[in-house]
């Protein structure tokens, strides 16, 4: 097995065609000038000193750039780091520092912490930056670029490590788990498959280059598709590109698909072209789903990943023709492509749990991490010999083999030895008409141990009480489940705009009182 860019010799044959289209800077690449593009700064990162098995830091906004900068990293058998652009300066650090790097591509945004990072960070030997804000020494961008655009990839095993993927440290440090090129073959023929790709697809992608999400933009690039990159969500912008572009494949998440819900009719005209939407980061709620599909008629691929699978490389997904047997919306779908799951106990991951019984979810497949960099004890508590991964995330299989999530296992939360699964309270609060968002949390109690408390973000500046909420629950859910607190926000911490941080809420209003 070869590099994983591999495909871009074959993608040559499309010549002219957009590969790689930015709006908001015009910014865009033919497949033609993709491959001379990777080439030519694969070049020059060789011609810097940065050869195989060195890692080296992306630390810019979404753009064009990340994307040429994953592929020229592979194609040398260096290692991508992809850093969000949003993180702390501790937080960058720490990556930068933890990886080992040698080497960081930034921009005008990043380059002022990373500069101050380089202080104190031995490895780090070369900074390139892709516009204005350099230093001194500092290589650009268009230096890489008058290397030449040929160039064979270097041929990799499968297990060749090429990417630190660190999680977003919803629990303790981050990890950086250990992706290889045969994990990220395995991925992209994953997606390929569940999206049904052809070079006559267009995607709309939003989610953030510096996560696993960007694995749903490589897919179509694999299939000669184009990439729409909308680098910061607005939902009007969001509504425009789809329709300008004529979007087939348009990547979402649950708050804008529950925004485009209570947009006013006519919206639909945006997406006539579209014939699936993505939904990731997080649970996608019922009622959401339903009144999406009532409204829009557009299947949505609701897809199961981790950072350590590359998304759907090992994991499942719900697809149109999984609908007959999803009618209350609910599921995550069957396992895709090599991938296996079952569920086992949460104390005991060797004891395998019944059909739709609660437990933790295992995956086991190609795309699964080869571990934590440099965190081996970590890596023993979820990594199994026997190839298994357990994810963390609660969940059942039905009588159909198909996925349920439930919950985290590490946010349920244990009031008077009563478990409450925060996910299953808040797909009922949000079918309250005053809610537009909201994440329900436990925090310590004397007496009981912990409490559920909701952190609500309401519609349009509504004024929503804890009556209100309490009101609307009873009715609805067992009285133990009933948040004993509510907390008006103005929204939720969600890493890149999705992935709830619900431990950012218990750190903010842990000390409350019930």
């Amino acid at each position: 097995m070869s590099n994983c860019t591999t495909f871009l010799d074959v993608n040559r044959r499309f010549g002219d065609k957009t590969a790689l289209l930015q709006p908001s800077t015009g910014t865009a690449y033919s497949y033609r000038e993709l491959y001379a593009t990777v080439n030519r700064i694969a070049n020059g990162l060789i011609a810097t000193g940065i050869g195989q098995g060195d890692r080296v830091c992306i630390y810019l906004d979404s753009t064009p750039e990340f994307v040429i900068c994953y592929l020229a990293i592979w194609r040398i058998g260096a290692v991508a780091v992809p850093v969000n652009i949003a993180l702390t300066e501790e937080e960058v650090r720490y990556m930068v520092a933890n990886a080992g790097a040698v080497a960081v591509i930034t921009d005008a945004r990043g380059a002022p912490v990373t500069g101050r990072i380089r202080e104190g960070t031995p490895s780090l030997a070369h900074i390139v930056c892709t516009g204005a804000g350099g230093a001194p020494g500092w290589i650009s961008w268009d230096d890489l670029l008058a290397y030449p655009p040929e160039l064979r990839a270097v041929h990799c095993p499968a297990d060749t490590l090429c990417q630190l993927q660190y999680t977003s440290g919803t629990t303790g440090a981050p990890k950086g788990a250990m992706l290889t090129h045969g994990n990220w073959m395995a991925a992209l023929d994953a997606e390929r498959e569940v999206l049904g790709l052809s070079p006559d697809d267009v995607y709309l992608g939003i989610y953030p280059m510096a996560h696993v999400g960007v694995s749903w933009g490589m897919a179509p690039l694999k299939a000669g598709a184009t990439w729409i990159i909308l680098e910061r969500f607005d939902l009007a912008t969001y509504c425009r590109y789809a329709e300008a572009y004529r979007a087939t494949i348009v990547a979402s998440m649950p708050p804008v698909i529950h925004s485009l819900t209570s947009l006013p009719p006519g919206a639909e005209t945006a997406f006539s072209h579209a014939r699936l939407f993505i939904s990731g980061g997080g649970p996608l709620h019922p009622s959401i789903w339903k009144s999406f599909f009532e409204r829009f008629g557009i299947a949505i691929v609701n897809a199961y990943g981790l950072s350590e699978t590359i998304v759907v490389g090992t994991g499942t997904a719900i697809r149109a023709e999984d609908y007959a047997a999803a009618e209350e919306f609910r599921s995550v779908g069957h396992p895709v492509g090599y991938s296996e799951v079952k569920i086992v106990e949460v104390n005991d991951p060797k004891a395998e749990c019944a059909t739709c019984e609660t437990g933790e979810i295992a995956l086991r497949g190609p795309s699964v991490a080869q571990g934590y960099w440099r965190m081996p004890d970590e890596t023993a508590e979820v990594f199994f010999a026997d190839g298994w991964f357990l994810t963390g995330d609660i969940g059942y299989l039905d009588d159909d083999g198909m996925l349920a999530i439930t919950d985290r296992k590490k946010d349920m939360i244990v009031m008077s030895g009563w478990k409450i699964y925060p996910t299953e309270v808040e797909k009922v609060l949000i079918e309250h008409p005053l809610v537009q968002d909201v994440a329900v949390f436990g925090i310590p109690d004397e007496h009981r141990g912990e409490i559920p408390v909701a952190a609500v973000v309401p519609t349009g500046g509504a004024d929503v009480t804890h009556d209100d909420i309490t009101a609307f629950a009873r009715e609805r859910l067992a009285g133990y489940k009933i948040p004993r607190k509510t907390i008006i926000v103005a929204a939720l911490p969600r890493v890149g705009g999705w992935k709830l941080l619900r431990r950012d809420l218990r750190e903010r209003f842990g000390r409350a009182g019930p």
